[in-house]
Order: C-alpha cells, then sequence, then structure tokens
C-alpha cells in the first residue's frame, strides 16, 4: 500500500476515479449526492493539488484512492456542536475520500483514513473533522467504527449548488 502526495500527472486517473464512482452509482446504490461535471471533477482535483492537499493511494501503477486532507471547515460546521475543543490552524479536515469501485471492499478506506490521521498528527493537528452525506451509508457505518464521534448534522448548501444534510464527525488526533 502507497499513499503518497498526488502529481499533475494524477488528474486523469482521479477523474476516472470520481467517473467510476458515479457510473457504478447510476445503477444504485447511491451512496453520494454528486453530480456528474459538476463535483467532483478534474477541477476539484487540480485545486486540491495546487494546495498541497491532494493524496493518492496506488499500488502497481493502479490508482484505487483518493483524499483531499486540509484544514477548511465549511461555514456550516459553525452550527455543528463539536465537542473536541480545538484551535482552528489545528483542526485537519477530510474531504472527498474516494476508493475506485475495483478496490472497494478491500479495507482501502480505511487505510486512507488512518493515512489522514497520521499525516495529520504529523502536521500538529489535534482534531480529525469531517462530513458525509446521510445516505452515504458505508461512511456512516465506517467513520463510528474507526473510533469518530457523530457530533450532528445540518443542511449544506455544498458547492453552491447542492442542498443536502451531512452527518458531521469528529476524532481526536
Amino acid at each position: 500500500m502507497n499513499i503518497r502526495p498526488a502529481t499533475a500527472a494524477d488528474i486523469p486517473a482521479i477523474t476516472a476515479i470520481y467517473d467510476a464512482i458515479l457510473d457504478r452509482e447510476e445503477a444504485g446504490p447511491v451512496y453520494t449526492n454528486w453530480q456528474r461535471g459538476k463535483y467532483p471533477t478534474a477541477d476539484t482535483a487540480r485545486q486540491a493539488l495546487e494546495a498541497g492537499t491532494l493524496y493518492v493511494g496506488e499500488e502497481n501503477g493502479f490508482l484505487w484512492g483518493v483524499v483531499n486532507l486540509n484544514g477548511i471547515q465549511l461555514p456550516e460546521y459553525d452550527v455543528i456542536p463539536w465537542t473536541i475543543p480545538a484551535e482552528r490552524d489545528r483542526v485537519a479536515v477530510i474531504h472527498t475520500l474516494c476508493i475506485h469501485p475495483a478496490a472497494s471492499g478491500q479495507g482501502r478506506a480505511k487505510q486512507m483514513v488512518a493515512f489522514c490521521e497520521e499525516e495529520s498528527r504529523r502536521q500538529g493537528k489535534t482534531v480529525m473533522r469531517l462530513d458525509t452525506w446521510e445516505g452515504n451509508l458505508p461512511a456512516n457505518r465506517m467513520y463510528p467504527a474507526l473510533g469518530y464521534r457523530y457530533a450532528g448534522a445540518a443542511e449544506f448548501f455544498f458547492q453552491g449548488f447542492i442542498r443536502e444534510i451531512l452527518n458531521c464527525y469528529e476524532k481526536a488526533l
């Protein structure tokens, strides 16, 4: 297992992961509330790459996963009753953690979360926060199993075009 910072050369494979997830969801079941061509896209990945916060999981040349790990808390986070106190600059946030459908069911998401926790500790962060769509049953089962506390839910106006209820989780690092 190799998780590393993404490079510009990874963008096509990252986009292929997003597309494969959306392709699978067209047949059901649906675990994201994403919209093809709007989110996530190559531009989504490129922005995280330029910010230095995009990481990929790779094995034998195959990109099996991608995540954006930064400290950006969406405005809606302000209404969540977080219980683990932290200065804003000490909070890490997992965004758009994706596993290619061909690699799902192999513990890859757990590996990616463990990497995010380790990298965040290395960066001096003390708390991990994240949100996931209320309909994302695998994620809503996985995070509590990994020690994340459900902190609450709120309606988000995600990316300015998706209104959705997101469940928020937190964990001390």
